[in-house]
């Protein structure tokens, strides 16, 4: 088809790397894609190695994660299909706002500036963080319990120990205090354009039972692109959790993702339709 990128970037969110996409990668390269899964700055490597010091990520920002991808996307040889989970949801905006990607989805996407609603599950995940400042300069776990509400709610707790201890590691707080502390900084890095008309389609994927991004948090930041020309899509998923990429199922949600990026991606000699 004319406007189909045959290039998917995956891009994971806090407390993973980009192992957790290890079930999307194989479906979409077995549908003929080439897939570059890549973690954030200072995750790449051995996981235990990652959780027994984290002290290489501690100060990682959202500034230099989304130049890491941006760096990532500039050296392929066609604009990509982008999807991003959680805070790669939001890189995944930002990077579109850059001119940068075909088209994008952004899965379960932490919040842009803008979006004032802040639910009492998101704020039950996040106050441990947020609630030391010294935190800004750390990189902390999640507890299993932690990760049990946050992540895996629709799970037993013996499911939710083993999710957790092939994908869970230490994220750096100080996106979560770039994030939580966005509405009153000017020049937040989480900031985007939602009246840029020349972006690339985006779709906006939200899951019923998800405790970090639950559905009120992703409906309320795809409304902000009304003030754009460009398409923005949203889709609800009954029964998924923040741990979409995992669940249940999942290969539900990999295949409408990719459908839709593919159908709306633009060509190479310009914008798809609206």
């Amino acid at each position: 088809m004319k406007g189909r990128s045959d290039t998917i970037v995956l891009i994971h969110g806090l407390w993973m790397t980009a192992l957790c996409f290890e079930n999307w990668v194989r479906r979409y390269e077995a549908k003929g894609y080439r897939v570059v899964a890549r973690s954030w700055p200072g995750l790449e490597g051995d996981i235990e190695a990652l959780r027994r010091d984290p002290s290489s990520i501690a100060g990682l920002g959202l500034t230099e994660i989304v130049e890491h991808y941006e760096e990532i996307i500039e050296g392929l040889d066609q604009p990509p299909i982008v999807i991003g989970h959680s805070f790669g949801g939001l890189v995944t905006q930002i990077l579109l706002d850059r001119g940068l990607g075909s088209a994008g989805v952004a899965i379960a996407s932490a919040a842009a500036k803008g979006v004032l609603l802040l639910p009492f599950s998101t704020i039950r995940v996040v106050a441990p963080a947020l609630s030391n400042p010294l935190n800004v300069h750390r990189a902390v776990p999640l507890t299993p319990e932690q990760f049990h509400y946050a992540f895996t709610n629709s799970l037993t707790e013996a499911e939710s120990l083993a999710a957790y201890r092939r994908y869970a590691v230490p994220g750096p707080d100080h996106v979560l205090f770039q994030a939580g502390l966005a509405n009153f900084n000017p020049h937040a890095a989480s900031t985007v354009n939602f009246a840029n008309d020349e972006r690339a389609p985006l779709l906006m994927i939200a899951g019923e039972l998800d405790h970090i991004s639950p559905p009120s948090v992703v409906e309320a930041n795809t409304r902000l692109y009304r003030k754009s020309s460009a398409l923005t899509d949203y889709r609800l998923f009954p029964g998924r959790t923040h741990f979409v990429l995992g669940q249940a199922g999942w290969e539900e949600v990999a295949d409408y993702a990719l459908d839709w990026a593919s159908e709306h991606a633009r060509s190479a000699e310009g914008p798809a339709s609206h």
